[in-house]
């Protein structure tokens, strides 16, 4: 009953849905096209599909690693990679070309679901983190496919959401083949929403097994050389509400530093012109990659480009990881991390608790609570090379230290296919 009821209020919701894809396509046009895979009507696939879903961008790096090895191991099938945005689908293909397969995720329809599958056949599904969406994974299994949940977080404020409709839930729940948790406290919640303990195992997070490409390295190198020796901070996947403060930390920087130049890098591509405005607002001299502006005597730096967040942490000294100065719940701190350069982060990072509490233990970021306290601390490693480093090198070594999932994930599936 409980899963009729959601499939009804879906298919109602579908045409308002389609209305807001059109009018969020309007300043990105990239929404607009395939469409029609959000439908479940995709090209027809011929021969064996391990299809991968990551929602957005930080999923789809995430599962970046994951599909290398997966690729490497020439299972002979076509792997299939699906994202919810413009964005995610961006980033996949930046970063595998014609090696996979690419499609928007159908909208959790029963008839676009049962199109999609129909068209693609998938021997398996891996979803990366907590992509759970009811008749997706119930007709996955209703057709003996495999359900993979990878990567996989739970933060308490979901869990206790879930368990409120356990109705609904926990058939879901049942229907997932293999939980690799991130951390013994997300097993214990998947376990408390239905998903059978024999089903759930602690991997930890692949988001350790971070890879920078040499091909992303050359690139960093070749922008810090554009940069020139001024003293360069990041601020990585900011959102509304945040490049205020930002921009106000690095006014106080440059009083201390008068040659600092703070790249900036907007969550979302459709708030690049508000954020280009706001510097101008604040007086700051602003050049806008998109644009190749010579960064030379700019003091903010607007990577407003897509892909390139990796290149860009490469490029900068001291980085500050968005999402967490407001209730966002934060972004990844290990590509920052993963480069050895000093990570800082705002107090919210909910949506990262066990990479962050790992981090924290081993001195590999710096939590602030504000304008003030980041704008003392970052100006504070500026002035001080050494102690720059120091911090840089132990969040390194918390990457190094933790790796290892990314095996264990691989095998897993391998092992359950």
């Amino acid at each position: 009953m409980f899963q009729f009821i959601y499939s009804q209020l879906i298919r109602l919701a579908l045409p308002f849905i389609l209305v807001r894809l059109w009018w969020q396509g309007r300043k990105a046009p990239g929404l607009h096209q395939d469409w029609q895979h959000r439908l479940g009507r995709v090209p027809p696939m011929s021969g064996p599909v391990i299809w991968v879903h990551a929602v957005s961008v930080g999923e789809t790096i995430a599962a970046g690693p994951l599909v290398r090895r997966l690729l490497a191991r020439n299972l002979g099938a076509t792997i299939l990679m699906t994202a919810m945005t413009d964005t995610g689908l961006a980033q996949a293909r930046k970063m595998f070309g014609d090696k996979v397969a690419y499609a928007y995720a159908p909208y959790d329809t029963p008839g676009g679901i049962r199109r999609f599958l129909e068209r693609i056949n998938p021997r398996i599904l891996v979803i990366m983190e907590t992509e759970i969406w009811p008749n997706m994974i119930r007709q996955c299994r209703r057709r003996r496919v495999p359900v993979f949940l990878i990567n996989a977080r739970l933060s308490e404020r979901s869990a206790v959401g879930y368990e409120r409709v356990k109705g609904l839930a926990a058939p879901i729940m049942k229907s997932i083949t293999w939980v690799a948790a991130q951390a013994e406290r997300d097993a214990e919640r998947f376990r408390r929403i239905g998903v059978a303990a024999s089903h759930v195992e602690v991997t930890g997070s692949v988001k350790f097994d971070v890879d920078i490409p040499e091909g992303v390295r050359g690139a960093a190198r070749a922008l810090r050389n554009e940069l020139g020796e001024r003293p360069v901070w990041i601020a990585g996947s900011t959102h509304s509400g945040e490049d205020p403060q930002l921009l106000l930390a690095h006014r106080q920087i440059l009083n201390a530093h008068p040659g600092a130049l703070l790249i900036i890098v907007p969550r979302h591509p459709e708030r690049f012109d508000s954020v280009a405005e706001l510097v101008a607002k604040e007086g700051l001299i602003l050049a806008r990659r998109s644009l190749d502006q010579a960064p030379g005597d700019a003091q903010v730096y607007l990577a407003d480009t897509m892909g390139e967040l990796m290149t860009l942490y490469g490029a900068s000294d001291i980085a500050f990881v968005g999402g967490s100065l407001i209730e966002r719940g934060g972004h990844n701190p290990l590509e920052p991390a993963a480069w050895g350069i000093p990570v800082f982060s705002g107090p919210h990072v909910f949506n990262f608790e066990t990479i962050y509490e790992r981090l924290l233990a081993d001195g590999g970021v710096q939590m602030v609570a504000g304008t003030d306290e980041l704008a003392d601390r970052i100006g504070r490693l500026m002035a001080n090379d050494d102690e720059r480093r120091a911090y840089g090198e132990r969040a390194l070594a918390v990457v190094m230290k933790n790796r290892g999932a990314l095996d264990r994930v691989v095998e897993g599936i391998i092992d359950r296919v």
